[in-house]
């Protein structure tokens, strides 16, 4: 009998600016669901993409989330030096026929709204993409936020690149790889990556990976309701009002506010939030 995996989530930003409400809403749900678990939480660095990143903006958000008191368990990892890992995969899967070589670019797929599912340039390898081979079949995963989900994968996506033709990895491959590689058992994130996950769930089909729990939050919204981004420097976490920005987080995940207290140092105020977290209030925030 195979043991069960102890409970164990993760929160993984991207260095293209500082956290903002949304990222710390993301990070709570994240910690609260697997502390309340008796789990661990980790911190994983997606820094997969140089052209995107600002030097320094890992270190920066590492330390907002100690701000809060939000530390990983384990020490951060890193994808950009994790690349060996994912080459060899891809060698895997090119090797059994699941993923192909294609120099086909965006233009080019402009007609079918830039879903691959044939190639239609010649190859050239010296500035080819991998792409996986997607077959005509539906992928249905219960989310535990958002219900149960069903994505046609042939027609919806089609066959996605997991290394680009520029040389860079895919997210879809890297948070495949890592979050299996580290015990990852659960995964809370915002709902703009509900639409990634049917293609994670089947390329860890295809490697033989096991696929966590999903729970997608509801995402925080600007005044004009707009996703908040990381790359807009006005978004940032306010330093100066942090426990006004906890308050802020909790109520969007449906939690009790007045459980913190602004005599507290912050990672006592953690401690009372995760102590009066409710999945139930969690769970109404997507209810119909």
């Amino acid at each position: 009998m195979t043991e069960a995996l102890p409970p164990r989530g993760r929160f993984a930003p991207s260095p293209t600016g500082p956290l903002h409400a949304g990222s710390l809403a993301a990070a709570l749900a994240s910690y609260f669901l697997v502390k309340s678990r008796h789990g661990q939480w980790l911190v994983r660095v997606e820094d997969l993409d140089p052209p995107r990143e600002i030097p320094g903006m890992a270190e920066r958000q590492i330390q907002q989330l100690a701000d809060f008191g939000l530390f990983s368990d384990l020490p951060v990892v890193y994808q950009s030096q994790r690349h060996a890992l994912y080459e060899q995969a891809l060698t895997r899967l090119l090797a059994e026929d699941k993923a192909f070589y294609c120099s086909c670019t965006r233009t080019q797929l402009a007609d079918s709204n830039g879903i691959h599912r044939h190639c239609i340039a010649p190859l050239d390898k010296t500035h080819a993409a991998v792409r996986l081979r997607v077959p005509d079949i539906e992928c249905r995963f219960h989310d535990g936020l958002q219900g149960a989900q069903v994505q046609a994968l042939a027609g919806d996506v089609g066959d996605f690149v997991l290394k680009r033709a520029d040389g860079l990895y895919a997210y879809q491959l890297a948070v495949v790889l890592d979050d299996a590689l580290q015990g990852i058992t659960q995964v809370v994130r915002g709902a703009d990556l509900l639409d990634s996950t049917a293609r994670q769930i089947f390329l860890q089909q295809q490697l033989g990976l096991p696929t966590p729990e999903y729970w997608h939050i509801d995402l925080v919204l600007d005044e004009a309701g707009q996703k908040l981004a990381k790359s807009q420097g006005h978004d940032a976490l306010n330093d100066s009002m942090r426990l006004q920005e906890l308050q802020r987080a909790l109520r969007h995940l449906r939690q009790d506010p007045e459980v913190l207290d602004s005599g507290l140092s912050m990672a006592e105020n953690l401690a009372r939030a995760l102590h009066a977290f409710d999945v139930n209030r969690l769970l109404s925030a997507s209810a119909p």
